[in-house]
């Protein structure tokens, strides 16, 4: 991101109010919270089904049917073919319309450097947990 600027709004009190209380619940700062509310919000108007989860890694984008985006461009990159034929594919996969795949990748493409983050994450935590399995194999065979 690009370094901020001094930026002055009336809000009304009631949202103001739920603004402090949810910054709080949430252990940050208001301005923190307000920021990350309005990227999202206008990532859902760009990206319409999109949506965003909290989750043991953090908020994630999602599609509001179904699977995290970040799930689809991993399962992209494992497929072959035409463009058509890979939507196809993931459209088959997780049982979606194949538009609803489209936004998942469009999204993608304008926060890849989030998402490639997100599938590497998930990358290192499968590959520490065949650590942990086989490790475990290995204590309970000796």
């Amino acid at each position: 991101m690009s370094a901020s600027r001094a930026t002055s709004y009336r809000i009304d009190p009631s949202i103001k109010a739920r603004l402090e209380a949810q910054a709080a619940t949430e252990h940050t700062t208001e301005r923190a919270l307000l920021e990350r509310l309005v990227a999202e919000g206008l990532d859902i108007l760009d990206h319409p089904g999109i949506v965003f989860r909290d989750g043991r890694t953090g908020r994630r984008a999602a599609l509001s049917v179904g699977p995290d985006v970040w799930e689809v461009i991993s399962a992209l990159r494992s497929t072959t073919g035409s463009p058509e034929q890979r939507v196809g594919v993931l459209a088959e996969q997780f049982d979606l319309p194949p538009r609803h795949i489209r936004t998942a990748i469009d999204y993608a493409a304008v926060h890849r450097d989030d998402i490639d983050a997100q599938v590497a994450a998930n990358d290192e935590a499968a590959q520490r947990t065949a650590q942990i399995a086989q490790a475990r194999d290995d204590l309970m065979a000796s």
